[in-house]
């Protein structure tokens, strides 16, 4: 994609998120989140146990954007990259967004979000869930 061109139906911040994601290499290389994870950058952490860490998006889509994410990657840069393996996991992202999703007062309802490669807008190759409300969504979605 050309820097100057927008991606259709989109503002110039999603613009910007969409380039980002097209110019991330998928890869199993540590991330950002790895360094979040090992405590070597900081992070708003809302949930943590022994499995997964939830914390604050930097760029938040809306008034709640948590991001959720396994603790061990376990060569899951992505749901594409899912195995039979993975499902235990899966599903503790899963109800760790719900119980994030009340711990933060969603009970009107609230979005979750899983990217997944380049067109599905992944910028960091280590599987994460969005958590998104504390507004009304729009569909469809992007």
């Amino acid at each position: 994609m050309e820097r100057n061109q927008k991606i259709r139906g989109s503002d110039d911040k999603s613009s910007r998120l969409a380039e980002a994601a097209l110019a991330a290499v998928p890869s199993d290389s540590p991330t950002i989140f790895d360094k979040i994870i090992n405590k070597e950058i900081p992070a708003t952490v809302v949930f943590e146990n022994d499995k997964v860490l939830a914390f604050r998006d930097i760029t938040p889509q809306a008034p709640t954007h948590i991001l959720i994410i396994p603790k061990v990657k376990d060569g899951l840069t992505g749901l594409s990259k899912a195995d039979e393996r993975h499902c235990e996991i899966l599903g503790q992202l899963l109800y760790t967004a719900k119980l994030v999703a009340k711990q933060e007062g969603l009970d009107d309802g609230f979005r979750i979000v899983i990217n997944d490669g380049p067109n599905g807008c992944q910028s960091v190759y280590h599987i994460h869930v969005h958590l998104i409300g504390g507004r009304q969504m729009n569909w469809p979605p992007g």
